[in-house]
């Protein structure tokens, strides 16, 4: 059953939009006040529909620094429209990359409930018959899809679009991973400083198939966002050196589709939870196995089907992985393929046409979206270019691109983007070398202490142990860069950067009493992705002994956001969200 309305207020807005603050002589001051904005021009204005547009600009974020233009255009072409708009910024946006490498990355995962919760505030204190969301990156755009369900009223997510891949075809992980090969001496430091400084060189989220792009790809799938949201580029180059850009004419497109379409849902009365269903939420991990998105979107899907209140087991993504082909292959699984390829060949509604010929999935293009149904994009898509996506014995893999893993370990689940790991690597017994932190895991790594082998346990870095559960692009990188035949395992996550037999999400946490707690130094420790399983080789004796010598664990945090943030959230197989709702 979806989700009641979360308070008086919002089922308010839900019943009567915009009419709760702009009809009644007693909310006359409340008008008096909507002119001094600028909102309105006169007080007979309150008659016309409110849209509130809600963008995330913030020169924080590359993915971001555009985004005040698409806005003051998009808010420009709603008022053309005839709509009175609000228009507002929501801060607490964090650059993964930027924030990756110092405690900074623990603010990253919590920030998506910020997000959420700031638009919830600004839509329910004023009220308003829809609304537009323009974010970018890893947590604000679940963020802002969120808030769609949890509001339900018409309501539209636009991207800014992907950066451009740098010279020589590199991006931000090309950057990543060539701090560990400068730290095995492959390369020079001056090579490592030439990189970054020609591997990021427009606006847009990262260039690959990383968390964001993933993100904003199932939102496409999902139905809440428009065809092209995903893939179409940030940016186009103008000049021949490409050391300069501008917005891409077709970004700017896509905000100039937008008031038909927000105009269309107000009008037809379409809302969030009409379009987010279990069977779109299929559709959207159906994308996500065929494209081999990054494992960060299961967190996100997981937390909207929560948020929506549809009930979704972590074991359905195994069930789906199993009939789902991997069509796609995009950075880093496939470092010179960028989301600026997928566009050329089709973008999103190519990579759904080619698993729906394949005919094994239960892909469902009778699925409402903001424009229709999936099937008036997926069904004049062109067919599979043969290269970027691949279809029958040509695919990359007969399966999906993402699988959950269960053994002694992780008794709940854990995950690994199984187009990232080697041929070689799928069956792998190893040594573990434990850490309680990815920064001493990091320092290991780059002191050249991990060796072939060995298997990476990097614990305490969950939602409530690090808190926040913050990336480990670092580590991982470092060991592609290296070039160490080495499996990573983690309670906390990944970057969609992140290539290589790395496994996060590990549930229970080791700070819930998770089982990765207790494994030691010099325990073996199998993996076997073919079969999803993971296992701590030892004896249940000696199994249960650890556990029952495990001392509680103390929070590392415990004052401010964060510090409320540890004390609510739950383990990544829930989506590690917060448990903020009170019994019935």
């Amino acid at each position: 059953m979806p989700n009641k309305p979360i308070n008086p207020g919002i089922e308010q807005i839900q019943k009567k939009g915009s009419r709760v603050v702009a009809e009644g002589k007693h909310m006359l001051p409340a008008a008096s006040l909507m002119l001094a904005t600028g909102t309105m021009e006169s007080i007979s204005d309150r008659k016309k529909k409110f849209i509130t547009v809600i963008n995330s600009y913030t020169t924080h974020i590359p993915g971001h620094v555009h985004l005040n233009v698409l806005g003051e255009y998009l808010v420009d072409l709603l008022k053309k429209k005839g709509y009175n708009v609000w228009y507002c910024n929501v801060g607490g946006a964090v650059c993964d990359g930027i924030a990756m490498g110092h405690f900074g990355m623990k603010y990253s995962l919590a920030s998506r409930e910020l997000i959420t919760d700031q638009i919830e505030t600004v839509i329910g204190a004023h009220p308003c018959d829809a609304w537009i969301g323009i974010g970018n990156c890893d947590k604000i755009t679940p963020g802002m899809l969120n808030a769609m369900v949890r509001l339900n009223i018409p309501s539209l997510y636009i991207s800014g679009g992907a950066m451009l891949a740098g010279a020589n075809n590199t991006d931000l992980v090309s950057v990543f991973e060539a701090v560990g090969s400068e730290a095995a001496g492959k390369i020079k430091e001056k090579e490592l400083v030439d990189m970054a400084s020609s591997a990021c060189r427009t606006c847009g989220s990262c260039a690959g198939m990383f968390t964001a792009n993933s993100m904003n790809c199932l939102a496409e799938a999902i139905g809440l966002a428009m065809p092209g949201n995903g893939t179409i580029p940030a940016a186009v180059w103008s000049n021949k050196t490409k050391t300069k850009y501008k917005i891409n004419p077709e970004r700017m497109e896509l905000f100039e589709k937008a008031p038909d379409v927000i105009s269309s849902l107000i009008k037809k009365d379409i809302r969030p939870l009409d379009i987010v269903t279990k069977q779109s939420i299929d559709n959207a991990f159906i994308l996500d196995l065929a494209m081999g998105g990054s494992t960060n979107t299961i967190l996100h899907t997981l937390a909207l089907a929560n948020e929506a209140g549809i009930e979704y087991s972590l074991e359905r993504l195994n069930e789906l992985s199993d009939i789902t082909p991997n069509v796609c292959k995009v950075s880093p699984s496939r470092p010179e393929i960028h989301i600026e390829d997928v566009d050329q060949v089709g973008g999103v509604p190519a990579i759904l046409k080619a698993v729906h010929q394949d005919s094994r999935a239960p892909l469902k293009l009778d699925s409402v979206t903001c424009t229709g149904t999936l099937s008036d994009s997926v069904k004049k898509a062109p067919d599979a270019d043969g290269d970027i996506i691949r279809i029958g014995e040509d695919a990359f893999s007969l399966v999906g691109g993402l699988a959950v893993l269960y053994g002694n370990i992780a008794p709940k689940g854990c995950v690994v983007k199984t187009a990232g790991v080697d041929p070689d690597m799928m069956h792998f017994t190893g040594t573990a070398k434990c850490f309680d932190s990815q920064e001493d895991a990091l320092q290991a790594i780059l002191n050249r202490q991990i060796k072939d082998g060995d298997v990476v346990v990097i614990r305490y870095e969950g939602p409530k142990g690090g808190p926040g559960m913050q990336e480990m692009l670092s580590p991982t990188a470092a060991l592609k860069g290296e070039d160490i035949k080495a499996a990573l395992i983690t309670d906390g996550r990944f970057s969609g950067g992140t290539r290589g037999l790395c496994i996060g999400h590990i549930s229970p946490e080791a700070a819930a009493g998770g089982p990765i707690a207790i494994i030691k130094d010099g325990d073996s420790i199998t993996i076997n992705v073919h079969e999803k399983e993971i296992h701590l080789d030892i004896n249940d004796e000696e199994f249960g002994k650890r556990l029952l010598d495990l001392k509680p664990f103390k929070l590392k945090v415990k004052r401010g956001w964060l510090g409320r943030y540890a004390t609510h959230v739950t383990s990544a197989d829930t989506g590690a969200i917060l448990i903020t709702k009170l019994q019935d």
